[in-house]
Protein backbone atom coordinates (compact mmCIF):
# COMPACT_ATOMS: atom_id res chain seq x y z
CA UNK A 1 0.00 0.00 0.00
CA UNK A 2 3.17 2.21 0.05
CA UNK A 3 2.85 2.98 -3.48
CA UNK A 4 -0.54 3.98 -3.33
CA UNK A 5 0.34 6.65 -0.65
CA UNK A 6 2.69 8.07 -2.81
CA UNK A 7 0.27 8.29 -5.57
CA UNK A 8 -2.21 9.64 -3.74
CA UNK A 9 -0.39 12.50 -2.36
CA UNK A 10 1.10 12.98 -6.37
CA UNK A 11 -2.96 13.33 -7.14
CA UNK A 12 -3.70 15.60 -4.37
CA UNK A 13 -0.81 18.00 -5.53
CA UNK A 14 -1.71 17.99 -8.71
CA UNK A 15 -5.49 17.94 -8.86
CA UNK A 16 -5.27 20.81 -5.56
CA UNK A 17 -3.09 22.72 -8.09
CA UNK A 18 -5.57 22.34 -11.55
CA UNK A 19 -8.89 22.60 -10.04
CA UNK A 20 -8.67 24.20 -6.29
CA UNK A 21 -11.85 23.08 -4.15
CA UNK A 22 -13.75 22.15 -7.54
CA UNK A 23 -16.86 23.60 -7.95
CA UNK A 24 -17.49 23.79 -4.63
CA UNK A 25 -21.09 21.51 -4.54
CA UNK A 26 -21.10 18.66 -2.28
CA UNK A 27 -21.80 15.30 -4.73
CA UNK A 28 -22.71 13.41 -1.61
CA UNK A 29 -25.74 11.44 -1.10
CA UNK A 30 -27.35 12.14 2.51
CA UNK A 31 -30.47 9.96 2.39
CA UNK A 32 -30.88 8.03 5.29
CA UNK A 33 -28.28 9.43 7.10
CA UNK A 34 -28.88 9.68 10.91
CA UNK A 35 -29.33 13.04 11.71
CA UNK A 36 -26.90 14.52 13.82
CA UNK A 37 -26.50 15.41 17.52
CA UNK A 38 -27.60 19.37 17.44
CA UNK A 39 -25.66 21.49 20.22
CA UNK A 40 -28.78 21.61 22.45
CA UNK A 41 -28.84 17.98 22.53
CA UNK A 42 -25.69 17.43 24.15
CA UNK A 43 -26.71 18.58 27.16
CA UNK A 44 -26.14 15.19 29.57
CA UNK A 45 -25.67 16.30 33.19
CA UNK A 46 -23.24 19.16 33.28
CA UNK A 47 -20.68 19.13 30.20
CA UNK A 48 -17.13 18.40 31.77
CA UNK A 49 -15.36 21.39 30.14
CA UNK A 50 -11.57 22.06 30.13
CA UNK A 51 -10.26 25.30 29.72
CA UNK A 52 -7.18 26.05 27.59
CA UNK A 53 -4.73 25.83 30.11
CA UNK A 54 -1.27 27.00 28.23
CA UNK A 55 1.49 27.28 27.38
CA UNK A 56 -0.80 28.68 24.50
CA UNK A 57 0.88 28.85 21.26
CA UNK A 58 2.34 31.57 18.77
CA UNK A 59 0.32 30.96 15.68
CA UNK A 60 0.98 32.31 12.02
CA UNK A 61 -2.21 32.78 9.80
CA UNK A 62 -2.06 30.10 6.96
CA UNK A 63 -5.55 30.71 5.21
CA UNK A 64 -8.29 32.68 5.60
CA UNK A 65 -11.47 30.23 5.35
CA UNK A 66 -14.26 31.89 4.33
CA UNK A 67 -16.02 34.97 5.04
CA UNK A 68 -16.71 34.10 8.69
CA UNK A 69 -13.58 35.15 9.75
CA UNK A 70 -12.13 31.82 10.51
CA UNK A 71 -8.69 30.86 9.41
CA UNK A 72 -6.30 27.93 9.99
CA UNK A 73 -3.60 28.58 11.75
CA UNK A 74 -0.02 27.26 12.19
CA UNK A 75 2.79 26.56 14.97
CA UNK A 76 5.27 24.31 15.97
CA UNK A 77 4.65 22.27 19.07
CA UNK A 78 7.42 20.45 21.20
CA UNK A 79 6.02 17.26 22.28
CA UNK A 80 7.27 16.51 25.98
CA UNK A 81 5.94 12.76 25.91
CA UNK A 82 7.47 11.78 22.53
CA UNK A 83 10.10 14.13 22.22
CA UNK A 84 8.99 15.35 18.78
CA UNK A 85 9.04 18.62 17.99
CA UNK A 86 6.75 18.98 14.84
CA UNK A 87 4.28 21.74 12.94
CA UNK A 88 0.39 21.47 13.43
CA UNK A 89 -2.05 23.76 12.07
CA UNK A 90 -5.59 24.01 13.71
CA UNK A 91 -9.16 25.66 13.08
CA UNK A 92 -11.84 26.70 15.06
CA UNK A 93 -15.31 26.75 13.65
CA UNK A 94 -17.24 30.38 13.95
CA UNK A 95 -19.48 28.82 16.67
CA UNK A 96 -15.98 28.77 18.84
CA UNK A 97 -15.81 32.59 19.02
CA UNK A 98 -19.81 33.33 19.41
CA UNK A 99 -20.70 34.45 23.00
CA UNK A 100 -23.65 31.70 23.65
CA UNK A 101 -20.77 29.55 23.13
CA UNK A 102 -17.87 31.35 25.50
CA UNK A 103 -18.30 28.60 28.37
CA UNK A 104 -18.67 25.31 26.50
CA UNK A 105 -16.15 23.07 25.24
CA UNK A 106 -16.33 21.70 21.49
CA UNK A 107 -15.29 18.55 20.33
CA UNK A 108 -12.06 17.72 18.38
CA UNK A 109 -11.51 16.23 14.93
CA UNK A 110 -7.66 15.30 15.01
CA UNK A 111 -7.32 15.10 11.17
CA UNK A 112 -4.66 12.90 9.00
CA UNK A 113 -3.22 12.96 5.50
CA UNK A 114 -2.10 10.22 3.20
CA UNK A 115 0.77 9.49 2.17
CA UNK A 116 3.95 11.07 4.32
CA UNK A 117 1.61 13.86 5.72
CA UNK A 118 4.84 15.64 5.81
CA UNK A 119 6.15 18.30 5.75
CA UNK A 120 2.54 19.39 5.18
CA UNK A 121 -1.12 17.85 6.35
CA UNK A 122 -2.73 18.66 3.19
CA UNK A 123 -6.15 19.17 5.38
CA UNK A 124 -4.71 22.34 6.14
CA UNK A 125 -5.10 23.30 2.31
CA UNK A 126 -7.26 24.79 -0.52
CA UNK A 127 -7.43 21.60 -2.50
CA UNK A 128 -10.26 20.34 -0.36
CA UNK A 129 -11.43 22.98 2.07
CA UNK A 130 -12.40 20.78 5.08
CA UNK A 131 -12.86 23.66 7.22
CA UNK A 132 -15.24 25.79 5.11
CA UNK A 133 -17.42 22.24 4.72
CA UNK A 134 -17.05 21.49 8.39
CA UNK A 135 -18.67 25.53 8.79
CA UNK A 136 -21.23 25.06 6.02
CA UNK A 137 -22.18 21.28 7.36
CA UNK A 138 -22.90 22.61 11.00
CA UNK A 139 -24.80 25.61 10.19
CA UNK A 140 -27.15 23.10 8.82
CA UNK A 141 -27.53 20.99 11.41
CA UNK A 142 -25.48 18.38 9.69
CA UNK A 143 -22.49 17.77 11.86
CA UNK A 144 -21.24 18.81 15.06
CA UNK A 145 -18.68 21.89 14.49
CA UNK A 146 -15.41 20.29 15.31
CA UNK A 147 -11.93 21.93 16.37
CA UNK A 148 -9.73 20.84 13.70
CA UNK A 149 -5.68 20.06 14.63
CA UNK A 150 -3.67 18.82 11.59
CA UNK A 151 -0.28 17.49 12.74
CA UNK A 152 2.32 16.44 10.44
CA UNK A 153 2.39 12.71 10.35
CA UNK A 154 5.86 11.25 9.02
CA UNK A 155 8.61 13.21 9.83
CA UNK A 156 11.83 13.13 7.65
CA UNK A 157 9.37 11.39 4.92
CA UNK A 158 9.17 7.68 6.69
CA UNK A 159 6.13 5.71 7.05
CA UNK A 160 5.98 4.87 11.25
CA UNK A 161 2.35 3.81 11.11
CA UNK A 162 1.47 5.83 13.33
CA UNK A 163 3.43 3.94 16.17
CA UNK A 164 6.21 3.95 18.69
CA UNK A 165 8.28 1.73 16.79
CA UNK A 166 11.41 0.79 19.29
CA UNK A 167 14.32 3.39 18.32
CA UNK A 168 12.72 5.49 16.08
CA UNK A 169 10.80 8.54 16.71
CA UNK A 170 7.33 8.19 19.18
CA UNK A 171 5.19 8.99 16.53
CA UNK A 172 2.40 6.97 18.72
CA UNK A 173 2.79 9.12 21.46
CA UNK A 174 2.95 12.28 18.99
CA UNK A 175 -0.23 11.63 17.92
CA UNK A 176 -2.66 10.46 21.12
CA UNK A 177 -0.23 12.30 23.81
CA UNK A 178 1.07 15.23 22.46
CA UNK A 179 -1.32 16.74 19.73
CA UNK A 180 -4.23 16.13 22.45
CA UNK A 181 -1.91 18.18 24.94
CA UNK A 182 -1.33 20.71 22.54
CA UNK A 183 -5.19 20.63 21.97
CA UNK A 184 -6.23 21.27 25.72
CA UNK A 185 -3.32 23.39 25.98
CA UNK A 186 -5.02 26.50 23.31
CA UNK A 187 -9.11 25.69 23.15
CA UNK A 188 -11.51 24.86 25.54
CA UNK A 189 -12.48 21.16 24.74
CA UNK A 190 -14.10 18.03 27.02
CA UNK A 191 -12.24 15.80 29.62
CA UNK A 192 -14.34 13.20 27.87
CA UNK A 193 -13.56 10.94 25.04
CA UNK A 194 -17.00 11.90 23.87
CA UNK A 195 -15.76 15.03 22.50
CA UNK A 196 -12.76 13.63 20.81
CA UNK A 197 -12.45 11.71 16.71
CA UNK A 198 -9.55 11.22 14.54
CA UNK A 199 -10.20 11.25 10.62
CA UNK A 200 -7.10 9.55 8.22
CA UNK A 201 -6.62 8.84 4.87
CA UNK A 202 -4.00 5.97 3.80
CA UNK A 203 -1.38 5.90 5.74
CA UNK A 204 -3.19 8.30 8.67
CA UNK A 205 -6.22 6.04 7.99
CA UNK A 206 -3.84 3.45 9.54
CA UNK A 207 -3.10 5.47 11.83
CA UNK A 208 -6.35 7.12 12.81
CA UNK A 209 -7.92 3.37 12.76
CA UNK A 210 -5.17 2.27 15.44
CA UNK A 211 -5.53 5.00 17.38
CA UNK A 212 -9.12 4.65 18.44
CA UNK A 213 -8.97 0.89 18.99
CA UNK A 214 -5.92 1.28 21.07
CA UNK A 215 -6.80 4.50 23.14
CA UNK A 216 -10.68 3.98 23.42
CA UNK A 217 -10.83 5.46 26.76
CA UNK A 218 -9.43 8.81 25.06
CA UNK A 219 -11.22 8.69 21.37
CA UNK A 220 -14.06 7.69 21.01
CA UNK A 221 -14.86 7.67 17.26
CA UNK A 222 -12.82 7.69 14.23
CA UNK A 223 -13.23 8.45 10.15
CA UNK A 224 -10.91 5.67 8.77
CA UNK A 225 -10.47 6.26 4.36
CA UNK A 226 -8.97 4.01 2.00
CA UNK A 227 -6.93 2.49 5.21
CA UNK A 228 -4.28 0.45 5.22
CA UNK A 229 -5.44 -2.50 8.17
CA UNK A 230 -2.55 -3.84 8.83
CA UNK A 231 1.19 -2.15 10.21
CA UNK A 232 3.36 -2.65 7.09
CA UNK A 233 6.41 -0.35 8.00
CA UNK A 234 9.78 -1.52 7.39
CA UNK A 235 10.88 -0.18 10.64
CA UNK A 236 9.15 -3.02 12.47
CA UNK A 237 11.72 -5.43 11.60
CA UNK A 238 13.06 -7.37 14.59
CA UNK A 239 10.35 -5.51 16.91
CA UNK A 240 7.15 -8.64 16.05
CA UNK A 241 5.81 -8.51 19.42
CA UNK A 242 5.61 -4.49 19.39
CA UNK A 243 4.28 -4.33 15.83
CA UNK A 244 1.39 -6.97 17.04
CA UNK A 245 0.67 -4.77 19.93
CA UNK A 246 0.06 -1.74 16.95
CA UNK A 247 -2.00 -3.90 14.75
CA UNK A 248 -5.40 -3.04 14.54
CA UNK A 249 -6.81 -6.74 13.99
CA UNK A 250 -5.03 -7.78 17.08
CA UNK A 251 -6.80 -4.73 19.08
CA UNK A 252 -10.38 -5.48 17.49
CA UNK A 253 -9.85 -8.59 18.65
CA UNK A 254 -8.77 -7.42 22.37
CA UNK A 255 -11.78 -4.76 22.58
CA UNK A 256 -13.98 -7.14 21.62
CA UNK A 257 -12.80 -9.91 24.15
CA UNK A 258 -13.27 -7.76 27.16
CA UNK A 259 -16.14 -6.06 25.77
CA UNK A 260 -14.62 -2.63 25.95
CA UNK A 261 -16.21 0.58 25.14
CA UNK A 262 -17.74 1.10 22.62
CA UNK A 263 -15.95 2.73 19.20
CA UNK A 264 -17.43 3.80 16.27
CA UNK A 265 -16.04 2.98 12.56
CA UNK A 266 -16.70 5.22 9.73
CA UNK A 267 -15.06 3.73 6.73
CA UNK A 268 -14.91 5.76 3.60
CA UNK A 269 -13.72 3.29 0.45
CA UNK A 270 -13.43 4.58 -3.44
CA UNK A 271 -14.73 1.29 -5.60
CA UNK A 272 -11.87 0.96 -7.92
CA UNK A 273 -9.16 1.02 -4.66
CA UNK A 274 -6.67 -1.94 -4.47
CA UNK A 275 -7.73 -1.86 -0.74
CA UNK A 276 -11.63 -2.71 -1.20
CA UNK A 277 -11.21 -6.40 -0.69
CA UNK A 278 -9.13 -5.73 2.84
CA UNK A 279 -10.89 -3.06 4.32
CA UNK A 280 -14.18 -5.38 3.73
CA UNK A 281 -12.51 -8.49 5.41
CA UNK A 282 -11.73 -6.25 8.53
CA UNK A 283 -14.62 -4.78 8.45
CA UNK A 284 -16.14 -7.95 8.64
CA UNK A 285 -13.72 -10.04 10.73
CA UNK A 286 -12.70 -7.63 13.07
CA UNK A 287 -15.99 -5.40 13.81
CA UNK A 288 -18.46 -6.54 16.09
CA UNK A 289 -19.76 -6.00 19.56
CA UNK A 290 -18.26 -2.70 21.00
CA UNK A 291 -16.63 -2.19 17.65
CA UNK A 292 -19.34 -0.43 15.79
CA UNK A 293 -18.77 0.31 11.96
CA UNK A 294 -20.03 2.22 9.34
CA UNK A 295 -19.21 1.81 5.25
CA UNK A 296 -19.54 4.84 2.88
CA UNK A 297 -18.20 3.10 -0.67
CA UNK A 298 -17.88 5.73 -3.28
CA UNK A 299 -18.74 4.80 -7.08
CA UNK A 300 -15.74 4.81 -9.12
CA UNK A 301 -13.30 6.39 -6.20
CA UNK A 302 -10.03 5.90 -6.57
CA UNK A 303 -7.48 6.16 -3.65
CA UNK A 304 -7.11 10.01 -3.01
CA UNK A 305 -8.42 12.84 -0.90
CA UNK A 306 -10.56 14.04 -3.85
CA UNK A 307 -12.67 10.75 -3.94
CA UNK A 308 -13.25 10.81 -0.09
CA UNK A 309 -14.21 14.47 0.61
CA UNK A 310 -17.21 13.10 -1.38
CA UNK A 311 -18.38 11.39 1.84
CA UNK A 312 -16.80 13.45 4.13
CA UNK A 313 -20.40 14.83 4.92
CA UNK A 314 -21.81 11.68 5.78
CA UNK A 315 -18.56 9.95 7.98
CA UNK A 316 -18.79 13.06 10.11
CA UNK A 317 -22.49 13.27 10.45
CA UNK A 318 -22.60 9.78 11.70
CA UNK A 319 -19.74 9.77 14.49
CA UNK A 320 -21.42 13.49 15.29
CA UNK A 321 -24.61 11.53 16.32
CA UNK A 322 -21.84 9.78 18.88
CA UNK A 323 -20.18 12.71 20.34
CA UNK A 324 -20.89 15.47 22.49
CA UNK A 325 -21.01 18.83 20.70
CA UNK A 326 -21.22 22.70 22.39
CA UNK A 327 -23.52 23.96 24.70
CA UNK A 328 -25.02 27.44 24.71
CA UNK A 329 -25.00 28.93 27.81
CA UNK A 330 -27.75 31.31 26.49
Amino acid sequence: MKCLRVRAAVSVVVLGLLAGCGSGRDTVDTANVPRPVRAADARNGQPRVVPPHGPRSSFTPFRPTGGDGTRVVRTKWHGRKSGFTGDIWAWVPPQYHQARYARSGFPVLIALPGAYGYPFNYWAGEAFALEERIARWSRQGRTLPFIVVMPVLNPGRTYYDGSDIPGQPKMGTWLTEDVPDFTRANFRTYDSRDGWAFMGSSSGGFAALKAVLKEPQKFKAAVVNGPDTAPDSPLWQGHPAEMRANDPRHLARQLAARNGLPVYLAFELGSKEAAVPDVKRFIKGYTGGPVHSRLFEIPDGVHSGHTYIRRMADSLHWISRRMRGPVPSV
